[in-house]
């Protein structure tokens, strides 16, 4: 039994690692493009007018 509260309390460390780990591999290849200044005035506008976008939906969810 006590094994098994062990393995309780190390699954949240294993998450979040695991999530950390997840976002580092998405961000990967964003942060290449980073290194290109033609490539990184369009990647800023992309982000721009992703988070506009979010925004804008969740303003019309939300009825405000």
């Amino acid at each position: 039994m006590n094994n098994f509260w062990n393995n309780i309390f190390r699954y949240p460390r294993f998450f979040v690692s695991s999530f950390f780990g997840l976002i580092l591999v998405i961000l990967t290849p964003f942060r290449k493009l980073f290194k290109i200044p033609k490539l990184r005035n369009f990647l800023f506008l992309f982000i721009l007018i992703l988070l506009i976008t979010i925004y804008t939906i969740l303003k019309n969810m939300l009825g405000f």
